[in-house]
């Protein structure tokens, strides 16, 4: 893909007039750091509070043409293994498309809106999520893609005073509440949620008014423009799964250890167990346990040991049990980070592997996520 057909952003010119190194991501061209550079970013959202774009992230309304939401919660249900049917108003809910073998095609966020269903999924699945959702919700639901809105993440521990000055309601906020607040900026949907493990908001704001309520983040003590390179190794410390790198269309959600995802409801014995693609394989895996699973790593020394990196029980041994798929130095921690997957028997806190870095065997151990405990506001 050409430079020329990368989609901009509403904050483009912004992050062109605050230094952003620009780089393609996910079919935009997206700012990958600032001028602050990746480390600093990093500690700067864990310390006080980071604005992200996220506005390449696809912004989905599914209505039910019944007009009784239960409808759109139960024909979502068909596609998630997730209670869907359960969500209050004003909650949002972690969820992932699952295919026929079980697989994850997507993970996404759900939100009840009282009349309609709010779903947020990832950049580069935009397009097939939506022809997903048409194709299997369409006779039931009205699926609105969002072209109009931007989408703003302000995340660390300085973001709830920060937000209380724009909508002052938010304050009141829970982790994954989400609702509606009128503004000088217009109508702005937020919930209280995000991708670092720091407590925060995401901000659904109409395009024409993102670049002035992003300036005027700005200009607030302690908010600083943060890039995707931070955001990688933020969500990494706090133990979340990147889609294409830990999660894909042969991973489970039980090998993916997102089990806590699954309720009592949707699985063996619960009220509306299983009717969802590949729920033969995730419902056994819930009750006899997956053959690999996502672990948690700390290698020892400074080298982090990075995607692809395979895992070996033992120093010499010529057959890897597993293999790393997001690595990289934790800011806060002061020390390489890794998740991966291995064998389930090999999985077990506390074990040492040795993962291959440029011919030579270095030793890791599994480790609990998140490496770093998260601090939502409950």
């Amino acid at each position: 893909m050409g430079m020329a057909e990368l989609e901009r952003t509403a904050l483009y010119q912004l992050h062109l007039d605050l230094g952003a190194k620009m780089v393609p991501f996910a079919g935009y061209d997206m700012p990958v750091q600032y001028p602050m550079g990746v480390m600093k970013e990093h500690l700067h959202t864990r310390a006080h509070a980071g604005l992200f774009d996220v506005s390449h992230m696809g912004q989905v309304i599914l209505r039910p043409k019944s007009g009784n939401l239960a409808d759109a919660a139960l024909a979502l249900e068909s596609l998630v293994p997730v209670d869907i049917a359960g969500l209050k108003e004003g909650r949002q809910r972690y969820a992932m498309f699952t295919n026929d073998d079980g697989g994850i095609l997507d993970d996404l966020m759900v939100a009840n809106r009282g009349d309609h269903l709010f779903v947020v999924v990832n950049a580069a699945c935009k397009a097939a999520d939506i022809a997903h959702m048409r194709k299997h919700l369409g006779d039931r639901c009205d699926i609105e893609e969002i072209t109009d809105r931007a989408l703003l993440a302000l995340q660390g521990p300085s973001a709830e005073a920060v937000m209380a000055e724009i909508a002052p309601q938010t304050a009141a906020m829970r982790f994954m509440d989400a609702a509606a607040f009128p503004s000088k900026f217009g109508e702005l949907w937020v919930s209280r949620s995000g991708y670092s493990g720091e407590d925060g908001f995401e901000v659904s704001v109409a395009n024409e008014q993102a670049a002035a309520l992003a300036r005027v983040l700005l200009e607030m003590e302690g908010v600083a423009p943060i890039g995707l390179g931070a955001r990688d190794s933020l969500r990494l410390e706090a133990g979340l799964c990147l889609y294409g790198s830990d999660l894909d269309e042969t991973t489970s959600p039980v090998e993916a250890d997102l089990t806590w995802a699954i309720q009592k409801v949707r699985r063996t014995g619960g009220e509306r167990e299983g009717r969802f693609p590949g729920a033969a394989r995730i419902l056994s895996e819930l009750e006899t346990g997956p053959k690999r699973l996502r672990i948690g790593l700390l290698p020892e020394g400074r080298a982090p040991m990075r995607a692809g990196t395979d895992l070996f029980a033992g120093e010499t041994d010529e057959k890897p049990v597993g293999q790393i798929t997001s690595g990289a130095f934790g800011p806060l921690i002061e020390r390489p980070m890794s998740m991966g997957y291995v064998e389930a028997n090999h999985g077990v806190t506390g074990t040492r592997l040795w993962g291959e870095v440029r011919g030579k065997r270095l030793p890791a151990t599994v480790s609990d996520m998140p490496f770093r405990p998260a601090t939502y506001k409950r």
